[in-house]
């Protein structure tokens, strides 16, 4: 093998490390996701919630999980970059969940 060719190899891949961060970062903004839908969920239930109440809210809690995963499951084989857009897609589509799920929790009387 050539050294040019060694050198195409190594820079078509990304570093692990990189990579590890990049989704260990991505993951604490899940994280934070998570942690704002449990607040969520406990407030309301204080104030009483029907059985589709807390569905709603607990799907709420379950939901950036499971872009989560399906973000890392996409973003595995992928260079840094990539892997970042694909995670920073996934929160786009999470804030935008959230904020329904707040407009719907806000609105109705006993969600």
């Amino acid at each position: 093998m050539s050294s040019s060719e060694n050198a195409s190899a190594v820079s078509s891949g990304s570093p692990r490390w990189l990579a590890g961060t990049v989704i260990v970062l991505a993951g604490l903004f899940y994280a934070y996701a998570v942690w704002n839908a449990v607040a969520h969920l406990i407030t309301m239930a204080q104030t009483g919630l029907t059985g589709a109440g807390w569905a709603v809210l607990l799907f709420g809690v379950v939901f950036p999980l499971i872009v989560f995963g399906f973000a890392s499951a996409i973003g595995r084989r992928r260079r840094v970059g990539e892997l970042a857009l694909v995670f920073l897609a996934g929160l786009g589509i999470v804030a935008v969940f959230w904020m329904s799920l707040l407009a719907l929790s806000l609105t109705l009387p006993s969600a």
